[in-house]
């Protein structure tokens, strides 16, 4: 055998000899002349290679050079929380489901910092108006041919240019008995309206052919009624029945169901005798010889060709003089001031009246709840000459053709001060600023609502922002309230069993045994009539939705902890001698955890939709608090729900997506988390 070997051994030695020699080998000669490389070089080389993965490997992470050498290449290991990550991620649906509850979870913790809310709020002005962003939008060739006047009182304004054409923008149709505003009557024609008032569900116009026209709703006589007996409207004065003199018009003004006309110096008013607390008294006592009406939304007051105000109760009066500490000055009596003054122009917001005198001051008088009497600083040599007022705020005109506006400033339209302006006009809750030539050069103020109004004027939008950030809080807080109570007792019952376990069992089943809503709803009724502020009783609610929810899932982990206290892990932990509670809370309690938290994802869309059912059945979070569930519960009445759609439509989209995504959520977890199932489904 060892002969045979060495004869192959010969045979491959000289095959060798025999064989060319390659193209590409050098000759001896050459690969003795090469150059040899520098022996120090390489190693000053290799000890700053060496250098720089010492410091990889120290502050940028261990090197992945042996994972990655096919010689010494290891299988991967990973944490079964980054298998399950990539299971949940591979889910098309529940990762569309967890960015759309992300951005709406941003949504309503984020917003209410930019969109902040005035709980006692309320415009009546503005109730049921349907989603629009149409309330600023001047018509162009009103706003370019020059602007003889505008006004409005609620959802839409009406403006007549110095061609004597009537344009009208807004929610044209206010309300459900309104009809369109927006379609004039025959006798209104392109360029034959001299004067026009909006008011909040009608509208009046004086044409240039001598008539009076009226159109919107007229169920209390806006516009005219012939009735004298009428024991809920005042009629319309025949007069305004016959063809008149435009050389005699005098002004024309509307508001809250209600039409004013001054015709031959002589004040007319008519519509809702409820509407105006004295509008017996401004038909009877102060129609004579009037110049100028201004209507607030619950009083009217008169100023006569004298310059003397009639109609005003005799209250605190700001004037802006300023006092000592720079602010305007205050009478006691409105009636000891303005009678010694003479009047040239009155204007009048919701609450309060405003009067310019001829020596060029402003005052203001009325119940002021958004800073309506806070009059500007007028600089020394300027004179105010006119004023005119919206809703709640109001602005004036000086003699240096300079715009000072205040009050309520929640669009801006209160925002300026000293702008250029020869006239302004006060809308609802818009104001608007035109040159010497009538020419708009600005409009401000609110441009519309994204989502509508409610019943009392409030806006949706901004309701439904901080709605689910309280609906969302009470369900967060509830959840984990009640997961803290179940983790304690579930561990506790399902590690240490016996008559621990017994007693902790009954206990869960008898709150389980409660009926959930209809306590919670006697305990919110109970919390009714005790004297705690709102606060305290969001947070007894909050309390109440976690200590009645933890039943189901306290029974889930102590079966868990049941099957994991009997493995093997356990009992090495007990030969070692850990503590019994750290066994079951350290050591057990995270092997379940997959369970709870799954539980918790669902739970939590639970808490929302019953503090949304309290809200709704009227024992949750009380108006004029928002959340989604008292926000349908408001309109649940069967004229909201056929007419005012979008008062029910938009709080119950919100809280259906939050519930809906957080359940699908949930259910890819239960799936993902699953060690026993394909996390495929």
């Amino acid at each position: 055998m060892a002969k045979k070997d060495n004869q192959q051994i010969e045979e491959k030695e000289n095959l060798a000899q025999e064989a060319p020699v390659n193209a590409e080998q050098k000759p001896a000669e050459e690969v003795k002349e090469e150059k040899k490389p520098n022996k120090v070089a390489s190693t000053i080389g290799g000890i700053f290679y060496t250098l720089w993965r010492w410091i990889k490997r120290m502050f940028l992470g261990a090197s992945k050079e042996i994972a990655f050498n096919d010689d010494l290449k290891v299988t991967r290991l990973e944490s079964p929380s980054r298998i399950a990550a990539q299971k949940f991620f591979r889910k098309k649906v529940a990762v569309s489901a967890l960015v759309v509850f992300v951005l709406l979870f941003g949504f309503v913790f984020i917003g209410p910092l930019i969109f902040p809310i005035d709980y006692s709020y309320s415009d009546p002005a503005q109730s049921n108006l349907a989603p629009t962003m149409s309330l600023r939008a001047v018509p162009a060739e009103l706003g370019n041919t020059g602007v003889r006047d505008i006004n409005g009182t609620a959802s839409f304004s009406a403006g007549v240019s110095k061609e004597n054409k009537l344009y009208v923008w807004g929610t044209t149709k206010p309300t459900i008995t309104s009809g369109d505003i927006s379609v004039f009557p025959e006798s209104i024609k392109n360029d034959n309206v001299a004067l026009a008032a909006a008011g909040k569900d009608h509208m009046v116009a004086f044409t240039t052919d001598g008539y009076f026209v009226g159109w919107g709703d007229n169920s209390l006589g806006q516009y005219g009624s012939d009735d004298p007996e009428s024991i809920s409207a005042y009629p319309i004065d025949p007069i305004f029945k016959t063809k008149l003199d435009p050389s005699r018009y005098g002004g024309l003004y509307a508001c809250n169901q209600i039409t004013g006309a001054i015709y031959d110096s002589k004040l007319y008013v008519w519509g809702n005798k409820n509407a105006l607390t004295n509008i017996n008294d401004l038909n009877k006592n102060y129609s004579a010889n009037a110049k100028k009406a201004a209507f607030g939304y619950y009083r009217g007051i008169v100023l006569d060709n004298n310059g003397v105000i009639h109609g005003y109760d005799n209250q605190e009066l700001y004037v802006n003089t300023r006092d000592s500490e720079g602010n305007c000055k205050v009478y006691p009596s409105a009636s000891a001031f303005l009678k010694t003054k003479k009047i040239v122009d009155i204007a009048a917001s919701d609450n309060v009246f405003y009067a310019v005198t001829s020596d060029g001051l402003i005052c203001a008088f009325g119940t002021s709840n958004y800073g309506e009497n806070e009059l500007p600083l007028i600089p020394d040599g300027e004179k105010v000459i006119s004023v005119s007022a919206g809703g709640k705020h109001a602005v004036c005109i000086t003699d240096a053709h300079k715009a000072y506006s205040w009050g309520y400033n929640s669009d801006g339209q209160a925002s300026f001060k000293g702008i250029s302006g020869y006239s302004a006009f006060g809308g609802a809750r818009q104001t608007y600023v035109a040159d010497e030539n009538g020419k708009l050069t600005g409009a401000y103020g609110l441009k519309g609502y994204v989502m509508g109004t409610d019943g009392l004027g409030r806006d949706i939008f901004t309701r439904i922002v901080h709605g689910g950030r309280m609906t969302m809080t009470i369900g967060a807080v509830s959840v984990i309230i009640s997961t803290i109570i179940a983790i304690i007792v579930g561990a506790i019952s399902g590690y240490f069993g016996g008559w621990v376990d017994m007693l902790l069992m009954r206990v869960t089943e008898i709150v389980g045994a409660i009926p959930f809503l209809p306590f919670a709803m006697l305990l919110s009724h109970v919390l009714t009539y005790t004297p705690v502020d709102e606060t305290t009783r969001i947070f007894i609610i909050m309390v109440i939705l976690g200590i009645l929810s933890w039943t189901g899932l306290a029974h889930m982990i102590r079966g868990q902890v049941l099957a994991e206290r009997e493995k093997d892990f356990v009992l090495a932990a007990k030969a070692m001698g850990v503590k019994e509670g750290r066994i079951a809370f350290k050591h057990i309690l995270p092997n379940v955890v997959s369970v709870i938290f799954v539980s918790v994802t669902l739970d939590f869309a639970g808490c929302m939709l019953t503090e949304s059912s309290l809200s709704y059945l009227g024992f949750g979070v009380q108006q004029p608090r928002a959340t989604w569930g008292n926000m349908l519960n408001a309109a649940r009445s069967d004229i909201v729900v056929r007419n005012y759609w979008w008062q029910w439509v938009f709080p119950a989209i919100f809280l259906a997506i939050a519930t809906i995504c957080i359940n699908i959520i949930g259910d890819a977890l239960r799936d993902v988390l699953d060690p026993k199932g394909s996390g495929e489904r």
